[in-house]
């Protein structure tokens, strides 16, 4: 049956796409990117644009072959099984609290800032989660109304912070390149195009139109890229990466690229804009991911979202990752951390393909939403094999 707005719902899906993916971990990308330059660095986050649009058309193909309303926990344990099942619950939960918690903590801090409130890091936290969580409990049309506005004032800030920005930018801060020490981003940059967690909502959600729900993915994550693209030239531009509050200390620090933003600009105006983008990328990233997690857990524990289930979800939701954000105020990039490489690696780069091959070799016949055949799907796999290597040898060494 065709829906009354179309374009709404594709634009929408779109916006949820790229409000998913654009959350937390485009504060730390500066940061991480700053000793391998910004030209290698842009060839990263093309590499990591490509391959999550590529898991992302995956995991909705599967998710189509399935009946409506399941979810990754369905579709594992559909075509791999009990085992499918437990693989995709513990990496599931461990990712997404992981990204819930670093959302809060990031959140929260940044609501104080931006509102100028003069209040302890952990009441930040709580503000965030009081204020945005009521949007995820009444499920995707409320998130999608509330993800329009927040997505306006994200567009507004960000395009403030461009045109007062630019005219600040250093030409000679690009000139850092380092092939090499690039790559040692390329688990962040990975994470910071995580979206696929909320697509078996954005399938519900889009009447699993298969055709726009395409265009939602391709275009979501390119809304992404070229967001990203722009915010790592700017800061990049603006910050340099030696010296007193350069990026390489605020490495260091563990620190967002929005700290040492602050003491490189002569105009208060420029950062304030820096600031409430940043803070609306965040928000908007919490509400997908935690709305995806909330689905999650409904499906898993087979749990119909009325009533008093509806609101035990929604605790189990939210209460785990506030209260780690109360007791770590400080656990931003640390969350985000564990969050990034091997979570995001198995569960949104491995499990896509895993069960995407599976399901080509049991139902040949059914259509496909990302053509090169086997080939392509063990080209896949080489890059997240490269990519838990690469993380874990960070992680070690």
């Amino acid at each position: 049956m065709e829906t009354k707005h179309p374009f709404g719902h594709l634009l929408g899906g779109i916006l949820l796409v790229a409000g998913t993916s654009i959350g937390a971990g485009m504060l730390a990308l500066p940061v991480v990117t700053a000793e391998g330059g910004f030209f290698p660095s842009l060839g990263i986050y093309l590499l990591c644009w490509a391959f999550m649009s590529c898991t992302g058309l995956l995991l909705l193909e599967v998710c189509l072959r399935l009946a409506p309303d399941v979810n990754l926990v369905s579709m594992a344990g559909a075509f791999l099984g009990r085992f499918g099942k437990v693989f995709a619950w513990v990496l599931y939960l461990f990712l997404f609290y992981c990204l819930s918690i670093a959302y809060v903590s990031g959140g929260g801090s940044l609501l104080l800032a931006w509102s100028g409130l003069d209040a302890p890091a952990w009441m930040g936290s709580l503000l965030f989660v009081c204020l945005f969580a009521p949007f995820v409990y009444f499920g995707a049309r409320a998130v999608d109304r509330i993800n329009w506005l927040l997505m306006a004032g994200l567009v507004v800030s960000y395009l403030a912070f461009i045109v007062l920005g630019v005219p600040q930018i250093n030409p000679v801060n690009l000139h850092v390149s380092s092939w090499p020490l690039s790559v040692k981003a390329l688990p962040v940059i990975f994470t910071a195009f995580s979206y696929q967690g909320v697509i078996p909502t954005l399938a519900t959600y889009m009447k699993r139109d298969a055709k726009r729900l395409r265009i939602a993915i391709l275009g979501g994550t390119t809304l992404a890229l070229l967001i990203y693209v722009v915010w790592e030239l700017l800061i990049l531009g603006i910050v340099p990466l030696g010296g007193e509050d350069g990026l390489a200390q605020a490495m260091q620090k563990g620190v967002t690229a929005v700290e040492p933003l602050k003491s490189h600009l002569g105009s208060g105006v420029v950062y304030a804009a820096g600031q409430s983008f940043a803070f609306f990328a965040i928000t908007t990233s919490f509400l997908g991911v935690t709305l995806g997690l909330m689905d999650f857990l409904a499906d898993g524990l087979r749990m119909p979202k009325l009533g008093v289930r509806r609101l035990f979800l929604a605790l189990l939701t939210f209460v785990p990752s506030l209260a780690i954000a109360l007791t770590y105020p400080s656990i931003f990039l640390r969350a985000l951390g564990f969050a990034g490489g091997i979570g995001c690696a198995l569960l949104l780069g491995l499990l896509p393909i895993w069960l995407t091959w599976i399901a080509r070799v049991r139902h040949p016949e059914e259509p496909k939403l990302l053509f090169g055949g086997r080939s392509l799907l063990f080209i896949l796999f080489l890059f997240v094999a490269f990519e838990l290597l690469l993380e874990l040898s960070q992680e070690v060494f």
